[in-house]
């Protein structure tokens, strides 16, 4: 597992994803299958990164993210405000309003956000709002009542990039809140950590009970620094074991911060060959569930 450069200095250049993609070679992804996390990237001067960022990273266009989605038989896909635009949403907005069909947004926002902008967020196809506090550029906890109370104005979810130790602090907090909430990269925590972790066991309970999990990150929690990430397969299925119905998955593309090998989305779609062997429930968790969570059609 990698943690982001956080020093003051510039920060450390990201390579970008393989630029051929293929499918799954295990298993035939399913019609309507949803690709629930990836991020595209603009460009200094045009879109500039914060000061503050924990990477650089190259750009990643929509029409890329597009190919790929195409390239491994992905239906639906969701965006996400990539941490290195901080609140500027105006990239992820663009693609958004050009493939309303097929795609849906997370954004990040200050509390201080105007209506007008809120509602063209919405307009957009953004569903839910994320909070980081893993990366440079992201919103954090403390005001995370108040986030919530703005989604459930809005009709939005909450989504949380978050390491798992972290969680058993704010559990009681996750537990009250009117809406729902995912929890990103099974709780972004290295897996040298053990199954047995008191981190990872609240994120197990929490689930258990109802909230979302994003089946993904695989090479940010794997300590092998490479495919196939074996040592996740146990937290994966940990997961699916607790709430079938409330476990999703997503590519990452184009998988900033990663320094080690740089995988393809057909590693990460077999892996979740491993992760959740039974057909029926992976089709579940492709399809239904995220067609649920973020507002697509069936087909």
């Amino acid at each position: 597992m990698q943690t982001p450069d956080s020093s003051p200095s510039e920060p450390r250049a990201c390579p970008g994803p393989q630029p051929t993609q293929r499918s799954a070679t295990r298993f035939t992804v399913p019609r309507g299958a949803v690709d629930t996390h990836a991020h595209v990237i603009g460009l200094p001067p045009d879109y500039p990164f914060v000061a503050g960022r924990s990477y650089t990273p190259p750009e990643a266009t929509a029409a890329s993210y597009l190919s790929m989605l195409d390239a491994t038989g992905m239906t639906y896909g969701v965006l996400t405000q990539v941490s290195v635009h901080g609140t500027d949403n105006r990239l992820l907005v663009d693609a958004l309003t050009a493939n309303r069909q097929r795609l849906r947004g997370i954004a990040v926002i200050g509390l201080d956000c105007p209506e007008k902008e809120k509602a063209a967020l919405k307009e957009a196809g953004v569903v839910g709002l994320r909070l980081n506090v893993l990366y440079g550029g992201g919103m954090g906890f403390a005001q995370l009542e108040d986030y919530a109370s703005l989604c459930r104005e809005m009709g939005w979810h909450l989504q949380f990039l978050i390491d798992a130790k972290d969680i058993p602090a704010l559990a009681s907090r996750f537990a009250k809140l009117p809406v729902p909430f995912l929890v990103d990269h099974m709780g972004h925590f290295p897996t040298s950590r053990g199954i047995k972790d008191r981190g990872f066991d609240a994120l197990v309970g929490l689930v258990r009970d109802g909230a979302w999990v994003r089946l993904s990150g695989a090479y940010r929690t794997s300590i092998q620094g490479g495919p196939p990430y074996s040592d996740t397969i146990p937290f994966a299925q940990k997961l699916v074991a607790a709430n079938p119905d409330r476990c999703i998955w997503g590519s990452d593309w184009p998988h900033v911060a990663n320094w080690d090998v740089m995988m393809g989305v057909s590693d990460l779609l077999d892996l979740l060959a491993e992760w959740v062997p039974d057909e029926t429930t992976r089709n579940h968790i492709l399809t239904n569930n995220p067609q649920k969570l973020f507002g697509f059609p069936a087909v």
